[in-house]
């Protein structure tokens, strides 16, 4: 039996660990907390006497393929949730929303009425749906994704417009409207400050929307999103995976394949077949001495988000009939803007450039999931935060973002 020893017991981690053990792999996992689950675990904070959990990092479920939730066992774990009413959007100004749809059509009429919109919105929708297809067949396949692929499966059109492209040619060639190319386009600097100037940077806007067990929408697992990793990491035990928690490796020798870490100040040296890394890029750079790129990378993110907790449901000035959908405040205008208030951050020019507010209605979801908590939980999701500071040495941006989504 061929052993696999995978760095790192996050979503990834877990879900490779699931997979391998099914297939016959001796299957170890080496991490350094005391606990699985990487950015998808649970905080804890006392309100009033009382004990209350929510998400320390990951907040919403996406970015999982239906098969991965149904293979790996979650499915039969987890109760997830997802609005199927339309996503809100609000603008500087307006106290009235836009409403996202999910039926084209009906987008196609709110966009050109709200925004005045005269573009191709059915045909970008139905041309995104291709090009998710595309990505899904990746993920169900295991395939490392190429142009060449894209160009068999998409043809060369689509692929220089949605893979190779910038997002800003891509959202020129549909949308006439500024609003429209913001809303469609801020998935593109939604993990890190990309540009939209920048080649392939189209390919994020159907990447972020093709990996979901709800058809490209994201939603919320019952109780809270760390029963993921949690239930995952019980299911990998039952198939024999080992772990090794609060272990710190001191050498990776690749040549030998073997690796060397302590825990409980004892050193054990394991050997491997195969490793895998289920981390960020650097740690790999720091720990292969012969890692080609160990000096040519770095981690930049902009985003940070606030769990607000409230003693009674939440209710909305605008459309309350849709308090579980997703809500969108955006403290720009236009795409220009957005790209703006992105690069400043990136360059570390500032704390704090405004850019969007989107809204996880926490609560809400879970009373429709019938898990009903002593405090309503709305999660504000911001863009665009500096990097080299912590949550703690933030207090007036904090104060900020709460007070542009109260009123």
């Amino acid at each position: 039996m061929k052993k696999v020893v995978i760095i790192g017991s996050g979503i990834n981690g877990l879900v490779a660990a699931n997979y391998l053990a099914k297939n016959g792999y001796q299957v170890e996992i080496i991490e350094k907390k005391s606990f699985t689950g990487g950015a998808c675990i649970k905080d804890t904070v006392s309100i009033d006497n009382k004990k209350v959990d929510f998400a320390y990092g990951a907040t919403v479920l996406g970015m999982m393929p239906d098969f991965i939730f149904n293979e790996t066992g979650l499915s039969k774990k987890i109760h997830a949730y997802y609005p199927k009413n339309p996503k809100l959007v609000y603008f500087n100004g307006e106290e009235t929303s836009t409403k996202i749809y999910q039926d084209n059509d009906r987008l196609e009429k709110e966009l050109k009425h709200k925004w005045g919109e005269t573009g191709k919105v059915n045909e970008f929708r139905n041309d995104e749906n291709k090009v998710v297809e595309f990505i899904q067949k990746l993920y169900r396949n295991a395939t490392s994704p190429s142009i060449e692929l894209a160009n068999q499966f998409l043809g060369k059109e689509l692929t220089s417009l949605w893979i190779s492209g910038t997002a800003k040619d891509l959202l020129d060639h549909y949308f006439s409207s500024e609003k429209a190319k913001l809303y469609m386009g801020m998935t593109v600097i939604e993990s890190g400050p990309a540009s939209i100037y920048d080649p392939g940077t189209a390919f994020t806007i159907p990447l972020m929307d093709s990996g979901s067990i709800f058809d490209g929408y994201w939603g919320f697992a019952k109780t809270g999103i760390w029963k993921i990793t949690e239930n995952l990491t019980e299911i990998n035990k039952e198939l024999g995976v080992k772990f090794y928690l609060e272990s710190n490796i001191k050498e990776v020798d690749s040549s030998k394949q073997s690796i060397l870490f302590s825990k409980n100040n004892k050193d054990t040296k394991l050997n491997y077949d195969h490793l895998i890394f289920a981390t960020d890029p650097i740690t790999p750079s720091k720990l292969i001495k012969d890692f080609e790129n160990q000096n040519s990378l770095d981690l930049i993110g902009t985003s940070g988000k606030v769990t607000a907790f409230f003693k009674n449901p939440v209710r909305w000035k605008d459309a309350n009939k849709y308090s579980d959908s997703f809500r969108f405040i955006f403290s720009v205008d236009s795409l220009e803007d957005f790209e703006n208030a992105s690069q400043k951050a990136l360059k570390n020019n500032g704390d704090y450039f405004p850019g969007f507010i989107q809204i996880y209605p926490e609560g809400s979801a879970q009373r429709n999931m019938d898990n009903h908590e002593d405090y309503d939980k709305l999660i504000f999701f911001t863009k665009n935060l500096s990097f080299d500071k912590k949550a703690d040495n933030l207090p007036d941006i904090k104060d900020r973002i709460i007070s542009k989504v109260i009123p």
